[in-house]
């Protein structure tokens, strides 16, 4: 553990953490189920028990197979450690109370996630955790609060679901002129794309059911960084018992073989459908920073190598029906609370990334009630125009 990442990218989604044969010969991760683990001489056991040696001793500690995966995310993100959970809210979470104490101060954006937003305004004010919540594009007003002091920043970027674009490199030397730990859930860029360790972050944080996955089938979050922290987070979480499950993990790293091609897959598609809706009668507003016209586009072209597979735009008319209509005429779409599978996925916020919010708090968020949450999959981008164009187009 610890060791720099010795190929490139797509090389490393392959092989990460997986160099050399498993029990009897095995090319493949075996998925090791058992929940504990033996040890003849005690000796032996201690020294394993103690951190003297590799080794397991219980799953919801360590396990093999979790350890696989555990390692090829943090050769992806080049940190120096890793550890998961059972989910991208379970991991969020678990970093964050393992971080903070009563007394202390949190300062993000209005922009993230919806269960993100939730542990800010309800769950860390009932332990007495202060947090401010800065107007996203305003990179000011973020490092104003900052300067006050801190315990944690946390960024998310591209937010979701309106992929605004916060500029890494500058807030983290903001949160580390006050000594603050800089958290940066990267799930919307993916490692192929973004690397906020490289860019000043502490912490990066990760929803492992969404790109890395990429097939919708198993849940999983990760956080890697110095091996301090993650000594932190793993002390709390273990305690805690939110574990990563061995078939997941396993599902994860069998998906996280073909994330290099995968992603670049989509982001070709989600650019070229974001420059078609752009130029669209039934669309008001495409968010998708690739677009020249999107507002953090300068800062994108600066801290990623590839724009993401994920959209947002407004339908024609304004209200949450108008977004309904739309995507109850799409074929080639699931409409599902998810995103980052190779199937492309469609849904509102109410529905899907903000479902725990209210409409007024949406709309103070600058969320749209008829904006569409486009996760743009693997398939024949010209397929995926057209069945936009006759959704778009229906009853128009």
């Amino acid at each position: 553990m610890g060791e720099e990442r010795k190929y490139a990218m797509g090389t490393e989604a392959v092989w990460g953490g997986e160099e050399g044969l498993f029990e009897g010969n095995a090319t493949q991760v075996p998925v090791v189920h058992s929940v504990s683990f033996g040890y003849e001489d005690m000796d032996e056991w201690l020294d394993v028990a103690l951190g003297k040696r590799p080794g397991h001793i219980y799953t919801r500690n360590t396990n093999p197979t979790v350890a696989v995966f555990e390692e090829k995310v943090r050769l992806l993100e080049g940190g120096e450690a890793a550890t998961s959970a059972s989910s991208g809210m379970g991991i969020i979470s678990n970093a964050l109370f393992a971080l903070l104490k009563p007394g202390d101060r949190v300062v993000s954006v209005k922009d993230t996630y919806g269960g993100t937003n939730r542990m800010f305004t309800e769950f860390l004010p009932r332990v007495n955790v202060d947090v401010t919540l800065c107007d996203t594009t305003d990179h000011a007003a973020i490092e104003a609060e900052v300067a006050k002091g801190c315990t944690v920043l946390y960024l998310e970027t591209p937010t979701n679901p309106t992929i605004k674009v916060l500029d890494i490199e500058r807030l983290a030397r903001a949160g580390k002129a006050v000594g603050a730990v800089v958290m940066a859930d990267n799930t919307f860029a993916t490692p192929v794309n973004q690397n906020p360790l490289a860019q000043g972050a502490d912490l990066v944080l990760h929803s492992a059911t969404k790109y890395l996955g990429g097939h919708a089938d198993a849940l999983g979050g990760v956080a890697v960084g110095s091996a301090e922290l993650i000594k932190t987070i793993y002390s709390y979480r273990e305690i805690v018992g939110n574990v990563l499950e061995p078939m997941s993990a396993y599902l994860l790293l069998r998906g996280m073989k073909t994330l290099h091609l995968r992603i670049e897959r989509q982001n070709a598609n989600a650019l070229e459908i974001a420059r078609f809706l752009e130029g669209h009668p039934g669309v008001e507003r495409v968010f998708y920073p690739g677009l020249k016209s999107h507002p953090g586009h300068e800062i994108a072209r600066r801290q990623m190598r590839g724009f993401g597979g994920m959209l947002s735009f407004v339908a024609k008319g304004g209200t949450y029906a108008d977004a309904c209509r739309v995507l109850s005429g799409l074929k080639l779409a699931r409409r599902a609370a998810n995103l980052g599978a190779v199937e492309t996925i469609a849904g509102p916020p109410a529905t899907t990334s903000h479902v725990e919010c209210s409409k007024e708090e949406r709309a103070a968020m600058g969320i749209p009630e008829s904006l569409i949450r486009y996760s743009v999959g693997i398939e024949d981008v010209e397929d995926l125009k057209a069945d936009l164009d006759r959704a778009l187009r229906q009853d128009a």
